[in-house]
């Protein structure tokens, strides 16, 4: 087994992620983990003290004169939620509704100057309005200035607007006002209190539904597991239908009556081939030397997917999540498989985005495209579309 590890950003933000598993007894850390306990206890209290301010209404959310579907979760990466997005977005289009995503636009590149001055000077309100990714017709920027997430959206939702902006409520008034959007999806909107959801969709790994139980930046969650209450559904990720899905469905009953449970889990359907989108069958991996390459917060997952189909992994490398690869690490990698005997290159649909062409490639690299599919809860879903649905704003009947 490959591991990818250096000494920037992204080695400092695997050593931290070790740490806060509990890896490491030597003296420094645990100090850290000392350390980072009492920052977690500070941060707690602030997102408590923050929380207890909106609902007070000491801080009043936005409306934006449409409906404002939230998702997200309350911990930090992995728990597969744009294929969650695309499925909502992708049912609510087929049902006739104006959808637009909004995004903050993790990692994404910064727009160059002379762009935002333009923009700049073509708005009537003289702000730089935000990056918009597609405007539901068209593909307008690139995975680096888009980011992976947002880009990977808007390719694969040809009829939805993706918009990219820290600040939401101005991404959300520029959709309604520029594409008319009576839906407004908020990517990884949970803790993001300023725009108010009229639907709030929580979702949880069920196969590591809230780590270690610490909010950051001692464990992984943004905020405690309590704040759970504040959503309408919840859905279960990743799910198999084990006993152990039953007890985490009673531990989330004590903290939450109201919030339907929806249990799904993320279902490969083929491989595609990068650039050239040519498709294989699942059963294509059977026999096959495979390599593996990722930069998400769970690969082992994706690994078990590939092992599934009877592929034999001879190479796995791992980078950080949201990692962009450079022209030469995927030469390396593309050498390193070859070397290894691999029959074909595999990596994530998210990654696939991330990566450069190569005029040359001695190792076919193929993404795989997974789906979600739901469980149980059906039921809850189709009602969760119907409120969207048939939500008619108070405003529209004036």
């Amino acid at each position: 087994m490959h591991h990818k590890f250096d000494f920037g950003t992204e080695g400092f933000e695997q050593y931290f992620l070790r740490v806060m598993a509990g890896e490491g007894n030597r003296w420094l850390d645990v100090a850290m983990r000392d350390i980072l306990f009492l920052s977690s206890r500070c941060y707690r209290t602030c997102v408590q003290f923050r929380n207890w301010l909106f609902a007070k209404r000491v801080l009043k959310p936005h409306e934006l004169g449409c409906l404002v579907v939230s998702i997200g979760n309350l911990s930090c990466g992995g728990t597969g939620k744009t294929p969650v997005v695309e499925v909502f977005a992708k049912t609510l289009s087929a049902h006739g509704r104006h959808v637009a995503i909004l995004s903050r636009g993790y990692r994404s590149k910064r727009l160059p100057l002379m762009y935002k001055i333009k923009a700049l000077l073509n708005n009537k309100k003289m702000e730089v309005p935000p990056k918009v990714v597609s405007d539901g017709h068209n593909l307008i920027l690139n995975s680096e200035l888009a980011g992976d997430e947002p880009y990977m959206l808007a390719s694969n939702l040809p009829d939805v607007a993706v918009l990219v902006d820290k600040d939401r409520v101005k991404a959300g008034l520029h959709a309604v006002r520029e594409f008319n959007s009576d839906v407004i999806i908020l990517d990884d909107g949970f803790q993001y209190r300023k725009l108010q959801p009229h639907i709030n969709i929580m979702l949880v790994d069920s196969t590591n539904p809230f780590g270690n139980g610490y909010v950051l930046p001692r464990g992984t969650l943004r905020e405690p597991i309590k704040n759970m209450r504040r959503a309408d559904y919840i859905f279960l990720t990743k799910s198999d239908g084990s006993y152990r899905i039953e007890h985490l469905k009673r531990f989330i009953s004590k903290h939450t009556t109201r919030a339907e449970i929806i249990e799904c889990c993320h279902r490969p359907k083929y491989l595609e081939r990068l650039f050239s989108h040519d498709r294989l069958p699942l059963d294509y991996l059977a026999g096959k030397k495979v390599a593996c390459l990722s930069a998400i917060a769970c690969p082992e997952s994706f690994e078990g997917f590939i092992r599934g189909f009877g592929a034999e992994l001879v190479i796995c490398d791992h980078f950080a999540d949201h990692h962009r690869y450079t022209q030469q690490e995927i030469i390396d990698f593309v050498n390193l498989a070859k070397r290894h005997g691999a029959d074909l290159i595999v990596t994530t649909e998210k990654d696939s985005v991330r990566i450069p062409l190569l005029e040359r490639c001695d190792v076919p690299m193929y993404f795989l495209r997974i789906e979600i599919d739901i469980l149980s809860g059906k039921e809850n879903f189709d009602q969760c579309i119907s409120r969207i649905c048939f939500f008619k704003d108070r405003s529209e009947g004036k």
